[in-house]
């Protein structure tokens, strides 16, 4: 592959995926030089913090695995000495991985000037060449062009047979449409309503909204401002947030608990 500068591939495995507070406890890196050569960089990240299970399911890694490993600040200065004068790829990594490491890098007191940092994102490649729409699903799932896409009988006729589809293709004929329900993304992983206007973050509810959105739990808000979650019941939030407010102003805080993939409800 023909480079115009070094090249650093980066993943990072994280405790969770909110950018402005989530923590390190992987980092990997390889460098690619214009004579072909590559140099690696790997290394396990104590974030001073309760890995969630959910994270721990993913990536394999415990509390106990990083235990002894290093805090982020304490290898800042390596990571950026790999990183500098280098162009950066990864997947998602212009909305994920490098916006997260710049605050780690940053939060770890030192002060880098990432103007002009290059990036390539293989996500965005991915997406914009390989689309995802009712037309690739239909090619996909059923090896067929889709003649008067955007018709709505042509549509819902093509989404029918995607759906028949898939109940094969996952070898679930004997259970049918039903299966397909377990294909869902686990929110409830991160945030606490279907609005999300509330996530979790190291066992505690954030705010997503209002004034002290991302910078507060909902126990710190209650103590400094209990006028402020007073003024949301009187509006026209969800009554789902409403009772998480209601609940807060009266002592009961909502507890974290890892719901069970296959039983959303439990």
């Amino acid at each position: 592959m023909k480079l115009s500068n070094t090249l650093v591939v980066l993943d990072l495995e994280t405790t969770g995926t909110w950018v402005d507070r989530d923590k390190i406890i992987e980092i990997a890196m390889i460098k690619c030089a214009h004579d072909g050569s590559r140099e690696t960089y790997d290394k396990r990240v104590n974030p001073g913090m309760p890995i969630p299970g959910v994270v721990s399911e993913l990536t394999g890694i415990t509390d106990e695995d990083v235990k002894g490993a290093p805090a982020f600040k304490d290898i800042a200065g390596e990571v950026f000495e790999f990183l500098e004068g280098c162009d950066v790829a990864g997947f998602n990594v212009a909305r994920f991985d490098l916006p997260l490491l710049q605050r780690e890098i940053y939060d770890s007191g030192l002060k880098v000037n990432w103007e002009g940092v290059k990036t390539y994102d293989a996500q965005k490649v991915f997406h914009l060449n390989e689309k995802r729409d009712l037309t690739a699903a239909y090619d996909f799932y059923c090896h067929k062009n889709l003649n008067n896409a955007h018709s709505a009988m042509a549509d819902t006729q093509a989404t029918l047979e995607i759906l028949e589809a898939q109940v094969t293709k996952y070898d679930e004929e004997k259970e049918g449409l039903e299966s397909l329900s377990k294909f869902d993304y686990q929110q409830t992983a991160e945030f606490l309503d279907d609005e999300r206007k509330f996530r979790w973050w190291d066992g505690k509810a954030y705010m997503m909204f209002g004034k002290y959105a991302r910078k507060y739990s909902l126990q710190e808000v209650v103590r400094m401002d209990r006028g402020y979650l007073e003024w949301i019941l009187s509006t026209k939030f969800s009554e789902e947030v409403k009772t998480l407010v209601s609940n807060a102003l009266q002592g009961r805080f909502p507890v974290f608990q890892l719901k069970d993939k296959n039983n959303p409800k439990g």
